[in-house]
């Protein structure tokens, strides 16, 4: 099965918005299409995703999550940040940076917003 990556890492300009709202539409249709689909939020996003502001961003993340596609977190950014368990808690994962490797790996396509 082919592979999608949706990259979330940037937070201005609507990115996060974008990135959630273009993950939910792929997901809708991914299965159908013979595609898997997974997230992966790097960087200044994960700030974002613990951000009482950004609740929406969460939110719609988390849906995904309850829907069994795989969103994953920077390991080392977030327990940094103390908020592994809290991001766990919601169904995320967490994966260190070199999941870029394994995607690569995988002939997976990447999209970065």
């Amino acid at each position: 099965m082919k592979k999608l990556v949706i990259h979330i890492f940037h937070v201005h300009e609507g990115s996060t918005e974008i990135g959630a709202k273009l993950s939910e539409r792929i997901r809708l249709v991914a299965a159908e299409r013979g595609v898997g689909l997974e997230l992966f939020i790097f960087g200044p996003a994960i700030a974002a995703l613990v951000d009482p502001a950004q609740s929406a961003f969460r939110d719609a993340l988390a849906a995904l999550a309850k829907e069994k596609v795989p969103v994953l977190v920077c390991r080392q950014t977030v327990e940094t940040m103390g908020k592994a368990q809290m991001l766990a808690d919601l169904g995320f994962s967490l994966e260190y940076g070199d999941a870029f490797i394994r995607f690569a790996l995988e002939g997976a396509t990447v999209i970065s917003l």
